[in-house]
């Protein structure tokens, strides 16, 4: 019990009520509802939440660490990421941020650990500890011949839908990375919880393909290619063939060296930055980007 009558507690995703409390203090603080995971297969597993809670049961801040493999230059680094770092506004000024985040960052070190990263609109807060801000560049460029396929049994998937979801769950467990130079392993959670914020997502089932395509059209009339989800990467032609999408562009949030398509780095402007420490910051070099999908 700290001295202002807060409970510290980490590790509390089993206690319903205490992941309740942070679902609360997220929709409260930032406006998101990360309740829906629960019907999209539960919390990430790897996730270890640090937070103070008051006598109510009130999640009053906290700060959390979880697993995100990354794959970097062809060499998988095994990162941990933080997130769902908040604190409510009657209880900030009084050290508790600062103090979870060193928690945090002391586990994962002792987890073995040499890797951070995460996505925020504070970058000062965490560069004393080592984190520097990766410069996000989105790839554009025209679009490349193809034939249009008609008879795909191209479809949309629906996570609402029990079978859908199951689908793209087992995809998402066995994929190889969108990018040998920089992107997620795995990490289904934020995927799925991604598609489901954000409802100008589609989500197309190649079949003869084996892939999911997460991509938005573009209001010049391109197209926006946000992740691929397949066990072996197909081309930007083929997969295009088979969406018969007619654009004047093509853009990819991440790198495109899968693709057999030459991109070029863009610049981009997202609402926050992307930071990483360790020795995946010295192997995070080039023109890159992290996946939309994999946003947390």
């Amino acid at each position: 019990m700290k001295p202002d009558g807060l409970t510290l507690r980490q590790g509390y995703f089993n206690d319903p009520s205490a992941f309740q409390g942070l679902v609360d203090l997220l929709h409260d603080v930032f406006g998101i509802d990360i309740g829906a995971q629960e019907q999209l297969g539960g919390p990430d597993l790897t996730c270890m939440p640090f937070g103070y809670f008051d006598r109510f049961g009130r999640c009053i801040a906290n700060f959390s660490v979880f697993a995100m493999p990354l794959m970097i230059n062809g060499t998988i680094v095994t990162a941990a990421g933080y997130q769902s770092g908040a604190v409510r506004p009657g209880f900030r000024g009084r050290g508790l941020y600062r103090d979870l985040m060193q928690r945090a960052y002391a586990w994962a070190e002792q987890a073995g650990y040499r890797t951070g990263i995460l996505l925020t609109d504070k970058p000062a807060l965490y560069q004393p500890y080592g984190f520097r801000v990766v410069t996000h560049r989105k790839f554009g460029g025209p679009v490349p011949g193809f034939l249009p396929i008609t008879n795909g049994n191209v479809r949309q998937l629906d996570l609402g839908k029990a079978a859908d979801l199951a689908l793209l769950r087992d995809m998402l467990a066995c994929r190889q990375p969108v990018s040998n130079h920089f992107a997620v392993v795995s990490q289904a959670e934020m995927f799925l919880l991604n598609a489901h914020f954000d409802a100008s997502i589609t989500l197309s089932l190649l079949p003869s393909l084996k892939a999911v395509i997460a991509w938005k059209c573009a209001n010049d009339g391109g197209v926006k290619l946000l992740d691929i989800v397949a066990q072996d990467i197909p081309p930007l032609s083929a997969i295009l063939s088979h969406l018969n999408i007619q654009a004047d562009s093509v853009e990819t949030y991440f790198p495109p060296d899968r693709l057999s398509w030459e991109g070029q780095p863009v610049s981009y402007e997202g609402s926050c930055s992307l930071m990483m420490s360790g020795l995946g910051l010295e192997a995070a070099v080039g023109p890159l980007m992290l996946s939309p999908m994999a946003d947390f």
